[in-house]
């Protein structure tokens, strides 16, 4: 006689996972053998009861669970299974023999420890019983026929914050430790920072809800880089595994073998993600040939130690959850291969770079595919980029990551990808290094760089300093790129004839579709539009030879916006949309917010409002997550051309007045096409007032402003009386002057130990005071007052 059902009451509140249950049980209909894999903490127990609660009625011979966590090494699982069952012992026959054809749920919770034997014993059961369904938990696969393995994901953290279920849960348990425990608007993005830092991990998301008895939520962020100490506080009836943080990933690390334990100790040396071939390349060694990497990375991941998540350029990419990640690194720190790695790790990077290079060396035929695939590889591995060039300096390699960098600069150029990479190539540059020429064209790629953001004074400095050291070191090739970035921040032809030059004499047609393209620009930007046509032609021309998509994105760019000037609103659409279609598919930033907010001026032109809102808000969306400020500043004039066209003289007049105080530049003939219609609905001192809210805005602000309509909050910029009567504080006046010597919001703030924000807001209150739209003014005010 099989006893029906032994499944324990939940103790709390289940939370989440509403739909994982759903899609179980229809799973239950079809398969036999159901195995929960996840990580230790992930939640697999509370899932599989919860799930064998649901279906247990289609089972006459009831839902019985069968845990194996503490079984001692004198019972064997089938016995261990019997006596869940209710079965009498009886060793002579075999337990599917006395299964028979009843109708049965076995849950085998915690397999991992006994995975071999748990695994005969479901095979034979299902194969010998036709009314035995086996749900199992366990941190890795059983390998039966038959078997769905269901990975158990983290709680979602996705859409609204208040519904998430890591949320949720946290909420709850919280709640229940600190009776009137809310979730503030003030609150909530501290507790979905925790939960995404925890990995949505339920068992360290419930040891931290626990600590709010004791700690702020800022306190427990703040401790999470010890988050093993922390988080030890479970309950004291809970199983030893689960009541720790710890002990649930020592559980799972005691279970793996020598070499697992080898590889998993090695993965620490990743900041984010890897590939096989990099991890083959860095974790390679003693005890681990590279020949045996694949398998015992398919091991940690079969026991939810590795997360396979999405592809990097065609190949899987793996990472470490955050809480297994900072236990291999305590394991590996009580090792001595830690710089080893960090070597071998910034070595992997930097071949990839060098096969980088060699595809576009000159005279390479190297396919679109190829260079596409490079530029999604440096994509997902940005995080590995950064981290070597952080180490590089710690391990004495500076010149190692000057090289890899200076090996990946058409990539980073062309398309548009600096990777984060301003602020380690300033530190990598600060060091010393004996190779000029080296140096020299590291600091032009930092000039490149700085381009990209729109830094120009940045720029030019890196133009004169690294063209000087290329030279002297008898480097033509940086010397060439020196002088087209010369060119690029001086409005000089020469340097440009003088790259083509080299780029003739060494075959290097990348070299020289970059060359022609900023001459092309130079002639639009000084209204030469017949000799920048004809130079975008050829450089649609050469990367047309080279099938290279970035530049043939940035040939079309061109050609569309000599069309824009000339009035000919057709072939500028045409040829922006032919730009995109080049580069929608990869992540060529630059390009492809160029072409979206081409494609939205020419809809505004036409006047297509609905076309133009849709590209220029996906045009300032991409400028946002990029985080290029000079993209957003242009964005946002675009955006108050349409918000006028819309009717929307006030939001306008903010955008407006955020972008030129973005890009710091004094309002030109553009402005003022937006100023002249507001002043004549709004009026003057209104105008002036909204000016001067502009330029107090943000970036963050100003964005959310043009997508979702959000006005700023500001208290700090009075509505007072517009004219030159307005008083101004002494602080102000200090503001003022510093104004009238040319001072942008970052050099005020150095000159009076203040943020820039702080700064900002001053300037803001000076143009609302004096009924001004510009810092031109002020400084004319204060010459005034002298």
């Amino acid at each position: 006689m099989i006893t029906a059902w032994n499944l324990p009451a939940e103790p709390n509140l289940f939370v989440g996972r509403e739909s994982d249950v759903d899609e179980l049980v229809q799973l239950l209909d079809v398969a036999r053998v159901v195995t929960l894999c996840g990580a230790g903490g992930i939640g697999k127990t509370r899932l599989a009861i919860r799930l064998a609660a649901r279906v247990a009625p289609r089972f006459s011979g009831g839902a019985r669970l069968v845990d194996l966590s503490d079984l001692g090494a004198d019972v064997s699982v089938a016995d261990h299974v019997a006596a869940a069952l209710g079965l009498a012992a009886d060793s002579g026959t075999p337990l599917p023999e006395r299964i028979g054809d009843r109708r049965v749920l076995v849950v085998l919770d915690n397999c991992e420890q006994l995975v071999g034997e748990c695994a005969e014993l479901s095979r034979d059961l299902v194969g010998a019983c036709p009314g035995v369904t086996v749900l199992a938990t366990s941190r890795e696969p059983l390998r039966v026929p038959g078997e769905t393995v269901w990975r158990v994901p983290p709680l979602s953290l996705g859409g609204d914050p208040r519904r998430s279920e890591a949320v949720r849960l946290f909420h709850a348990r919280a709640a229940a430790v600190r009776p009137g425990f809310e979730l503030s608007d003030e609150l909530l993005p501290q507790v979905v920072r925790l939960c995404r830092a925890l990995d949505g991990l339920p068992l360290a998301i419930e040891l931290a809800a626990a600590m709010v008895r004791a700690l702020s939520l800022r306190q427990l962020i703040e401790r999470l880089d010890d988050r093993f100490r922390l988080l030890s506080a479970g309950a004291r009836t809970a199983p030893a595994r689960q009541r720790t943080l710890r002990a649930a990933v020592d559980w799972s690390y005691r279970l793996l073998s020598e070499q697992e334990r080898l590889l998993l100790r090695r993965l620490a040396v990743f900041r984010s993600c890897w590939t096989l071939d990099v991890a083959e390349w860095v974790c390679q060694g003693d005890g681990l040939p590279e020949e045996e990497v694949l398998a015992r990375l398919c091991d940690l991941v079969d026991k939810s130690l590795v997360v396979v998540d999405g592809e990097i350029a065609g190949e899987a990419r793996y990472r470490l959850l955050e809480t297994v990640r900072e236990y291999a690194v305590e394991q590996l720190s009580q090792t001595d291969e830690e710089m080893e790695l960090r070597r071998a790790h910034l070595a992997a990077m930097a071949r990839l770079a060098v096969e980088f290079k060699q595809a576009v060396a000159p005279g390479a035929r190297t396919s679109w595919a190829v260079m596409e695939r490079f530029g999604n590889l440096f994509d997902g591995l940005k995080s590995e980029i950064s981290a070597a060039l952080d180490w590089s300096i710690a391990i004495g390699r500076q010149e190692v990551a000057l090289r890899m960098l200076t090996d990946m600069r058409y990539m980073l150029v062309a398309s548009g990808r600096n990777l984060g990479l301003a602020g380690p190539l300033d530190r990598l540059l600060a060091t010393e290094t004996g190779d000029l020429g080296l140096l020299g064209q590291a600091t032009v790629l930092r000039g490149e760089l700085a381009v990209q953001s729109g830094d120009l004074a940045t720029a030019a400095r890196c133009a004169r300093s690294g063209l000087g050291m290329c030279r002297s070191a008898g480097d033509s090739y940086g010397e060439a790129v020196g002088m087209i970035l010369r060119a690029q921040t001086s409005g000089e032809q020469e340097p440009l004839r003088q790259a083509l030059e080299v780029a003739a004499r060494s075959g290097d047609a990348i070299l020289a579709s970059i060359a022609q393209g900023t001459r092309a620009g130079l002639a639009l930007h000084e209204g030469r539009l017949h000799e920048a046509r004809r130079a975008f032609e050829e450089v649609l021309a050469l990367c047309e030879r080279l099938d290279n998509h970035w530049g043939l994105s940035n040939g079309h760019i061109g050609l569309a916006q000599v069309a824009r000037r000339v009035g000919d609103s057709a072939t500028a659409k045409r040829h922006y949309e032919s730009g995109l279609r080049l580069v929608r598919h990869v992540d060529a930033r630059q390009q492809t917010i160029s072409c979206l907010a081409g494609l939205g001026r020419v809809a505004l032109e036409q006047g297509d409002l609905r076309e133009a809102r849709a590209r220029l808000t996906e045009a300032l969306e991409l400028s946002r997550d990029a985080g290029l400020r000079t993209g957003i500043a242009r964005r946002l004039e675009a955006w108050a051309g349409l918000l006028v066209a819309e009717g929307d003289e006030r939001r306008a007049v903010l955008l407006m007045s955020a972008s030129v105080a973005l890009r710091e530049r004094r309002p030109e003939a553009r402005e003022e096409e937006i100023l002249a219609p507001a002043r004549r609905s709004l009026g003057e001192a209104l105008v002036a007032q909204l000016w001067a809210e502009g330029a107090a805005m943000s970036a963050d602000e100003a964005v959310r402003c043009a997508l979702d309509g959000t006005l700023p909050e500001r208290s700090d910029v009075p509505v007072v009386p517009m004219g030159q009567d307005s008083k101004l504080t002494a602080r102000e006046l200090e503001v003022a002057e510093l104004v009238s010597r040319g001072l942008s919001n970052k050099g005020i703030a150095d000159e009076l130990v203040i943020s820039p924000a702080t700064a900002a807001r001053h300037v803001a209150n000076i143009l609302a005071k004096l009924g001004f739209c510009t810092r031109t003014q002020i400084a004319a005010w204060v010459i005034e007052q002298r």
